[in-house]
């Protein structure tokens, strides 16, 4: 079975056999090692002052930085299932918020954000999203970041990037932390939560730390001397030094550039096969069809062409179809799975089958991008 879901994604058989070790104790010079070296390689990727990994979800990361980064009130952005959460956790905690919402198809506003910041002195942090995955949607947050930091250098720009970091190359300049997970571009198995961290999110996080388990305040100052506040997911840590090692080696720029042309690529054949994409602006961590038959497709995928994708949930089940191109997905995965959409298609009598989708993929793929 070839998965090409939006996470968790497939774990490479190096990854899996850098975890296949022996068991190491967290509180252990040699686990010290380990961990020193994987922030080193972080701080790198993330291009940014300092970072924190958690046992946990993206989600718990995400309430991490609600509870410890903002201290007055929140502005959230809502685009799918992932922006909503992030008014749900300042719910869940009491913590006053506005939320801007848009369709799933639909990036943030920038001036309607900029608007929100300048009527209401009392936002102190803004939430939202790199990649909403829900849609495959990106959203504008250098420049939003950018924007609002001009107005008020104060305010807290929180972003997940769970499905965005190891597929692109984010601008951090002005956010000051940002989210990410081990299921996604890292390919790993899920449960470890990595933020990325500007030395301004440190300021305020001394300034009122809060939570127990996810004080990143306490979490970070046992960070910084290579160990964890509580026990730490040693094996996931060992692989994400082995996937970041490697990735590194190729060379992070490599990395995002072929995912790019993968992405635009998939997207171009998609095209030619008389699909329509869904997003108005798209992420490249996947493609996202709008088709009234996607549960129909991905049922013939799946039993026929052993192909896995991820459908729509909410309102957009039975609606979307979503294609990975996060992580290291090899050529030949992305063109049989090209190649099983068209033949589902032909099944349907939606068109007739002729090659065009792989014909079209190679052609982007090696000779235009």
């Amino acid at each position: 079975m070839i998965l090409l879901t939006p996470g968790p994604t497939p774990v490479p058989e190096d990854i899996r056999v850098a975890m296949s070790g022996k068991t190491l104790h967290h509180r252990t010079p040699e686990f010290e090692a380990i961990f020193a070296e994987t922030r080193t390689l972080l701080k790198k990727i993330y291009n940014m002052d300092d970072c924190i990994m958690l046992a946990s979800t993206g989600t718990g990361a995400m309430e991490a930085c609600v509870i410890n980064l903002c201290h007055k009130k929140a502005l959230t952005i809502n685009s799918g299932k992932f922006g909503e959460r992030f008014g749900k956790i300042c719910k869940a905690f009491d913590i006053p918020y506005t939320e801007l919402k848009y369709e799933w198809d639909t990036p943030a506003d920038v001036e309607q954000v900029i608007k929100e910041i300048k009527n209401d002195s009392s936002i102190d942090a803004i939430f939202i999203q790199v990649c909403e995955s829900a849609g495959g949607l990106r959203h504008p947050v250098e420049e939003i970041a950018k924007e609002v930091k001009a107005i008020n250098k104060d305010i807290t720009i929180v972003c997940d990037a769970i499905t965005a970091l190891g597929v692109e190359k984010i601008d951090t300049t002005n956010i000051d932390a940002l989210i990410s997970g081990s299921q996604k571009a890292f390919m790993l198995p899920p449960a470890l939560a990595m933020i990325g961290l500007s030395n301004s999110a440190i300021e305020k996080l001394s300034l009122s730390p809060k939570g127990y388990y996810f004080n990143l305040l306490s979490e970070l100052k046992k960070q910084r001397e290579n160990t964890t506040a509580y026990t730490a997911a040693t094996t996931l840590i060992i692989g994400l030094k082995a996937i970041l090692e490697k990735m590194d080696s190729i060379g992070f720029d490599n990395v995002y550039a072929e995912t790019k042309k993968r992405a635009l690529a998939t997207r171009e054949a998609l095209l030619e096969l008389g699909l329509t994409i869904y997003p108005k602006t798209p992420a490249l961590s996947m493609t996202t069809i709008a088709t009234d038959d996607a549960n129909t497709i991905r049922k013939i995928l799946k039993t026929k062409y052993s192909v896995n994708m991820a459908g729509g949930q909410d309102h957009l089940n039975g609606k979307i179809f979503r294609i990975n191109h996060m992580g290291l997905v090899e050529d030949y995965e992305t063109s049989w799975a090209i190649n099983s959409i068209e033949m589902a298609l032909y099944e349907l009598n939606k068109r007739v089958y002729d090659g065009s989708g792989v014909r079209t993929y190679t052609l982007n793929k090696f000779l235009k991008n």
